[in-house]
């Protein structure tokens, strides 16, 4: 009986040292693979901050993401005049951020080709709602011819690359549109008032008097986060004006006066 015991008991301890061998090289297996393998296969703890790829043509892209252990992916496109076709638009993620090597950078490129909008009706409307509804519309005003008519400023025509155009005919987005509007019956308009007006905003009444705008000189410092506005204009507000004649404005932060000679002022391109 003694004997069976004992060979019992000498079983029972070989099976449990076994088993503890047994666990314990599999926890040093896990141990090694969380800890030392799989860090090492993943990279775990370098990263590469993406750089800007905005404005590079996508013909650039591949080798100048490739030497910096990235890809990328177009994943959307739109569209502006403000760059060339093909130019990256947006990126994700966005430059700075940190990512591990190999990651995908998705990208939205400028389309090749415009997308078309309906031109809106303008014709019998102000030449200074044209103006609005054209820049509402992503399109761009462009000459403005004078025809005898009782009305001042009405629009009666709209032309698109020299030919009249009916409205909602679809053209390319930021196209320019020619307008043809009355005269008013007279070739005198009285000057309109922008003082106050920011140059932008100032351009609009000008513009829609169908005068041009002259030289533009810059009063005081305009640095800082004041808006600057028109200080004094020539001709003064109100005063008849021919047709087509010059604007000349003074412009500065609100305040600042407007000294009698061109001391202290620099012009800039009314453009």
């Amino acid at each position: 009986m003694k004997s069976i015991l004992k060979k019992y008991t000498s079983t029972l301890g070989g099976v449990l040292i076994s088993v503890g061998v047994t666990s314990l090289l599999g926890l040093i297996l896990l141990l090694f693979y969380f800890y030392i393998y799989l860090p090492s296969a993943t990279n775990h703890g370098e990263t590469i901050t993406v750089p800007s790829v905005e404005g590079l043509n996508i013909s650039e892209l591949e080798d100048f993401l490739v030497k910096r252990n990235l890809r990328y992916e177009v994943n959307d496109s739109s569209y502006t005049d403000d760059y060339p076709p093909l130019t990256v638009l947006r990126q994700f993620p966005a430059a700075g951020a940190k990512v591990k090597e190999n990651r995908v950078i998705y990208i939205s490129i400028n389309r090749v080709t415009p997308p078309t909008v309906p031109l809106p009706n303008l014709v019998d409307g102000s030449l200074i709602n044209a103006e609005a509804v054209l820049r509402g519309n992503e399109l761009k005003r462009g000459r403005i011819q004078l025809v005898r008519g009782p009305f001042l400023n009405l629009v009666k025509e709209m032309r698109f690359e020299g030919e009249k155009i009916a409205p909602g005919t679809r053209i390319p987005k930021g196209s320019v549109i020619d307008l043809v509007v009355e005269d008013g019956g007279s070739n005198s308009v009285p000057a309109p008032d922008v003082r106050g007006y920011t140059l932008e905003d100032a351009k609009i009444p000008i513009f829609g008097s169908n005068l041009n705008l002259g030289q533009i000189h810059v009063v005081g410092d305009t640095t800082g986060r004041e808006a600057i506005v028109v200080l004094k204009q020539k001709p003064q507000a109100y005063q008849n004006i021919k047709v087509g004649d010059v604007v000349e404005l003074w412009v500065g932060k609100k305040g600042t006066p407007v000294p009698d000679d061109e001391e202290d002022q620099d012009d800039i391109d009314p453009e």
